[in-house]
Parts: C-alpha cells; structure tokens; sequence
C-alpha cells in the first residue's frame, strides 16, 4: 500500500553521519562494539538509545512485520525473550532504504547493524524520534517461528496523564515511565506488537488509508461517537494512528467514520511518523462495524429568526470540481434549512492557486450561488472584499479570503462605500445608534496582528421581518496553527507559537466590538468563522475580554462542543459569539463533514438563530 512517508536517506553510515540535522538521523561518530547486545539494550529505558551511533552484532530476535512499498522498507524483529524492565521496548525497526528485505514474517534471525535515532520530519520539526538498524545484514537462523504475543492497549495498559512535564524542554533524557505516562507506555513498545481489540473509531479514514482508534473506549466520548478534546491538560492518550501493511488487493483499508469500530482483533508493531505520531502498523486488521450517525440537519430559522451560519469551504475556486459545489449547495440548504446571511472561509481567488496576480472571487461566489438556486435553495447575493496579493496567507496564489452570502428575499445589506484592501472601518454615530464607516469593511487590515493572515470583514444586515435591525456580523478566519509543536512532541509541554497572533488578532476584533457597543449599547454584533483555536484558548479569552461577546460554544452540552476532528480529536475551532443585548440565540454546530470519510470540507458548519 503507499506510503506517504518518503525521502529518507541511503543507510550507510557514513551518510547518517553527515545527513545527522538535515535528514533528521542522530548518531555518534563512534565505532566501539556492542557485543552481545540485544534488543532491549538497543532501546535502552529513555527514548534515545544508549548504543546510538555504535555497531552491533548477532542480535536476536524475531520476524514479525515487513513494510514492503515506499522508500522506507524494512522489517521489524523483537526479541521473544524480554528483560524485566517494562521501560525497554523488545523490538527494532531495521530499515533497508528503497530495497525490499528478503526476509519472512516468523524468520528467527540475527542482525548486525548501526544503530540510529531517526527524526521523522527532520529534528527541527521537534517530533519523536524512532531507534532503528541501519547498514545491517542479518542471518535466518530457522523459519516458522511462533511471534510475540501482542501488548494489549487498553484503558488498564494506557495511563490518563500524557506526558510528563519538562517545562517546555526535551524529555529524550528521562526514563520512561510507562506506568504513569500515555506517551511513555507508547515509548516503551516502540517497534513491539501491540493489539487493540474492538476499537472505536474516532478519526475518520483519509486520502492516505489511515484513521484512529481509541484504546480508552469510554474517554471523553463526544455524543456521536469520537474523543473530545476539552483542555491542554488531557490530550487524549488513548488515540492512537492506525496504518497497514497488508496488500491492499489481500485486504482493503477500512473505509470508516467516526463512531464506527473496529472489531475483533487489530495487531501489529508499533511505529512513530511525523503525520500523526504513534502508529499501529497492522498486520492483522478487525471487521469494520458501521455504527456512527448520519450526518445532521439542522431546523428552519422561524420568521422572525436572523438565521447567520458560518462554514469553511476549503479552498474553494472555479477550478474546484463541481460535485464539491454541489455537496456544499446541498449542505446549505437541506442541512442548514438556508440561513439568512453565511460567513464564508477559504474562498479562493478567480484562477485558484495559479499565482499570477488575479485577486477578484467573482466567479467562486457566482459558481457557489449557483449551485445553492440548482439545489433549491434562494438566489444568495453575496459581498466581500478583495485581498492585496498575496497577502492573506493560505495557499500560495489562492488569495484566500472571508466573504458573506445574504438572501436578499429575508434580509437587507447595507451598503456603505469605502471598504477596500487596506482601509480600516471604523465605527460611526447614526443618531445614537452604530454603524459603520464602509460596509464591507475591514477591521485594522494594515495592523501586524494580521501579517499573511486573512482580515476580519464586517457587514451591517437587518432583517426584513423586523423593520429598522440593525445586525453587524464579523466574518473572521484566524491564523493557523503552523509551527507549533505537536502534542506527542519531544518537547513537553508543547510550545504553541502560534496563538500569539491570534490572541493579537483577537484583541482587534473585540478592540472593535467595544467601539459598537460604545456607540450603542445594545448593538446586536456576531462574530463568526474559523478562528483555529479552541474555546479554553488565550485568543477566545481575549476575544470574550471584558465580557462583550459570549462564545455559544460554551453554551452546549460539553460532549457536543466539536466541529473539527484532528488525529482522533473531536475539538473547536470554528466558533459563533454574540454581543450581551442578543440574549436569546439558538446555536447548532451541524455535524456533516468532519466526522466521515467522505466530506465536502474538513469542517462543521454552524448556524446561530437570533432575534435582533
């Protein structure tokens, strides 16, 4: 089956010597004997080998998987005679490069070899890394050899805590703790046979055949299936990745949603990538039981209800093909009963990626209301403003950017002329009321909280059902997370550099929600989008500062408080908030793409009803 994980360096030594940082192998230059080493003096009971860089000879061990496809092959021997010390891992990853090793699973062998630390990513992408042989040669000694009975994960084996706390540093030095630490106990069995037994699926099948499994079943359950992620404190230890390495013509990767399981028996080693961490490559795969839910429908917004949703498209331009349109058409209007005004995200610019100066989404917008009237929904108009180039971040030449739709049969947009790129909107008295110097507008576009970031664009509507509203909603699309540490990092806890702009950016818009209210205390304001950050976050904290806005998030019954799945996380990123005069909001974050295999956006839209 492909892999994704590629580009790793031919094993001689003095090549992983000199690829030591770039190639994201670690090695000592030395070349003393390890005579008779085996496998649990390789692994040694930190997570750096104590033999790292050395020679070793005439290792027993064990067959028990092969990885036969990419340019990472080789096999995995574990020793079937184990040492007493729950801290050391029994098996090795012996890597071959591009050539497939001529060995067979329950082959009795030895192996000689160097042994090294191999940082999937490269070292500064600050993951874990993984002890391997390499330059090895090894010798059958007998075939048909019974394999290692397989480390069962579970709630008793998996610990609560996931890491121990270094202060943000390097844990490679401690000593494992398997017994108290989720990241430890994967540590400690890295390479070694490992078995989950009917594992509740929480991260949906990707284009890659993978998805997660949970080996802690009743750990933070969301209401449909999957495991939320509720603090920084608890991770969720119990996710674990899941791969395979049967031929995909022998057995088919599992096509599987979030609540769905797997049954019976998974098995296999356990591995380490830099796509997710800690991997059951299996070797023996359970049945798939379809258990998760349909996807959700949301209820029609009454008269009197400003229906505003927020969804993001994901990259969305005229070159996307038209099924996706389709699927996102049809979401709007028969899961989200067509909401009254929709703040987009990630609308692409006319030619998408192409990088050739085109910063106009006419014709996304034009394409994507289309598809909505084809679908039975209304004639959505829409307003938006056009980026600078390449200026908003995102994809190199897409230009992404924040748009609104509005059906103009319920509600009104008041148009303001004034907003472009680089103007800020302010906020104006309109006889004792707000409103807006330019509509659409921009909030602070120029500040350096929104350096290569999509800018906040503000609308005022009102509700034709409701004579003189006054609605201002703020679509938003905060920076992402790129370039935090993960959270299975060796670096503990995680440093999360990201969140400083975020919580910059934040600052502005609820900088700007003050000026509303200053102007007019009962200004009905949304804010609304992909604000790629978690509800207990410094940016929503300082979003909600001063207690001017209230995150409808908050307002959910805890195991519903998701609309992103990340590596088995059912988490927040996408967020609605209101301003204190909108007392009455009936809030539904509509659970049709995260959660499945098959999706139009990797995110749930939502939808907030309002009586302004």
């Amino acid at each position: 089956m492909p892999s994704r994980r590629s580009l790793r360096r031919p094993a001689t030594v003095a090549a992983v010597v000199c690829a030591a940082l770039a190639g994201g192998l670690l090695t000592a230059t030395q070349s003393a004997s390890a005579a008779g080493a085996r496998i649990h003096d390789i692994q040694g009971s930190t997570r750096i080998s104590p033999l790292a860089g050395q020679q070793v000879s005439e290792v027993p061990g064990t067959v028990t998987a092969i990885r036969s496809f990419g340019s990472a092959r080789g096999f995995w021997v574990q020793d079937p005679h184990p040492d007493r010390d729950p801290a050391t891992s029994e098996a090795v990853f012996v890597f071959t490069g591009k050539e497939t090793p001529k060995v067979t699973v329950g082959d009795a062998i030895t192996f000689s070899g160097t042994v090294s630390e191999y940082y999937p990513g490269g070292k500064d992408a600050g993951l874990q890394s993984v002890t391997e042989i390499t330059d090895a040669t090894w010798k059958t000694v007998s075939a048909d050899a019974p394999l290692p009975a397989a480390f069962k994960l579970n709630p008793a084996s998996v610990p609560n805590r996931y890491a121990p706390n270094a202060g943000g540093k390097s844990i490679e030095s401690l000593k494992l703790r398997p017994g108290s630490y989720a990241l430890d106990r994967y540590e400690s069995l890295e390479g070694m046979r490992v078995a989950v037994s009917d594992a509740p699926v929480v991260g949906a099948t990707n284009t890659h055949h993978e998805l997660w499994l949970t080996a802690e079943p009743k750990h933070h359950r969301t209401a449909r299936g999957g495991t939320l992620y509720r603090s920084y404190g608890d991770p969720n230890g119990g996710r674990v990745k899941l791969a395979s390495l049967i031929p995909f013509a022998q057995q088919p990767f599992p096509v599987a949603d979030v609540g769905d399981a797997l049954t019976g028996t998974t098995a296999g080693p356990l591995d380490y990538d830099n796509f997710g961490g800690y991997t059951l490559q299996a070797t023996e795969l359970g049945k798939l039981a379809d258990k998760g839910p349909e996807p959700e429908k949301t209820r029609k917004q009454k008269s009197d209800e400003l229906a505003v949703a927020t969804y993001n498209v994901e990259n969305l331009s005229p070159s996307t093909p038209q099924a996706k349109f389709d699927r996102l058409a049809k979401g709007l209007v028969e899961h989200l009963a067509t909401p009254d005004v929709v703040a987009l995200e990630e609308v692409q610019d006319d030619n998408g990626s192409k990088n050739n100066g085109v910063v106009t989404a006419g014709e996304t917008l034009k394409k994507l209301t289309e598809a909505i009237k084809a679908a039975g929904g209304p004639a959505y108009e829409w307003r938006q403003i056009d980026p600078v180039d390449g200026q908003d971040g995102g994809q190199p030449g897409g230009n992404i950017r924040v748009a609104f739709l509005f059906n103009p049969e319920r509600v009104s947009f008041t148009d303001i002329k004034g907003g472009d790129a680089t103007t800020p909107v302010k906020v104006v008295d309109d006889h004792g009321k707000a409103t807006l110097s330019a509509s659409p507008g921009r909030i602070a576009p120029d500040d350096p909280a929104w350096k290569t970031s999509r800018k906040p664009l503000v609308g005022q509507f009102s509700l034709k059902t409701r004579p003189g509203s006054r609605v201002f909603v703020i679509a938003n699309h905060f920076n992402s997370k790129g370039g935090d540490q993960g959270l299975d990092s060796r670096f503990q806890p995680p440093a999360r550099s990201s969140e400083t702009q975020r919580t910059a950016q934040a600052g502005l818009v609820n900088g700007f929600v003050k000026d509303l209210l200053a102007k007019d205390s009962k200004a009905a304001v949304v804010v609304a989008g992909d604000l790629n950050d978690y509800q207990f976050s410094p940016a929503l904290k300082a979003l909600t500062a001063g207690g001017v806005l209230t995150d409808q998030v908050n307002r959910l019954p805890a195991a519903e408080r998701y609309g992103y799945v990340y590596s088995g996380n059912s988490q927040v990123l996408d967020h609605m908030l209101t301003s204190r005069p909108l007392t009455r909001a009936d809030y539904d974050i509509v659970h049709l793409n995260s959660e499945y295999a098959d999706q139009a956006s990797d995110h749930d839209p939502q939808v907030l009803r309002i009586r302004p």
